[in-house]
């Protein structure tokens, strides 16, 4: 079957493959026999690896995909351990999310203002300080944060460090908040990051 198969693969006139397959180039002849000889099952698979473990003795079998993920959600063991995780990183996040979200989108503070000492310490300490480029941000030195007008979207706040030197640059929360939770939460940082804290 697979040499009347092969005939009509190959032009008139060419000699069969099995007198002719060592002059073809390796590739293409690989590939006719492809076409015409289905691959026999690796050995492993008959007694050994990637083969079902029988039932006396050696590992177990791996459960069927239905078995393994026909498993609602919600119903899910890793689900009970995931809506911990989420409750735990919210309450930590929370209050200095709320706080920086007040400054940015209330009259609390005027564009172009500083922020008051104790608010200066909370956005410092538990925002800037995990911003992935803070060395950058801070350069020769933090004078003080104060909240302006983003300089390429003029709709939107946001905060900026005012330097030592008289420079200025603006920095975003976000990136603070999803460098922190990947510091502290690595198990569960991208779930949350992916459900709380998307980019715009």
């Amino acid at each position: 079957m697979a040499s009347a198969a092969l005939a009509l693969l190959l032009p008139r006139g060419v000699p069969a493959l099995r007198a002719s397959s060592a002059s073809l180039p390796r590739r293409c002849a690989l590939g006719i026999l492809a076409a015409v000889e289905p691959l026999s099952p690796p050995a492993a698979a008959s007694a050994g690896e990637g083969a079902p473990a029988s039932s006396a003795g050696g590992p177990k079998a791996t459960p069927p995909l239905k078995a393994l993920h026909g498993t609602p959600w919600k119903l899910h063991p890793d689900y009970r351990r995931w809506k911990d995780a989420e409750e735990e990183i919210l309450r930590d996040i929370e209050p200095i999310r709320m706080l920086t979200k007040h400054i940015l989108h209330s009259d609390r503070y005027i564009d172009g203002e500083r922020l008051s000492a104790k608010d200066e310490k909370e956005v410092i300490g538990k925002l800037l300080r995990y911003h992935p480029r803070s060395e950058d941000k801070i350069g020769r030195g933090l004078d003080y944060i104060m909240v302006d007008r983003h300089p390429q979207f003029k709709h939107s706040r946001c905060l900026f460090v005012v330097r030592t030197d008289g420079g200025w640059i603006d920095f975003s929360y976000q990136k603070c908040l999803r460098a922190y939770i990947r510091d502290k939460y690595p198990l569960h940082a991208e779930r949350f990051i992916g459900e709380h804290l998307k980019r715009n």
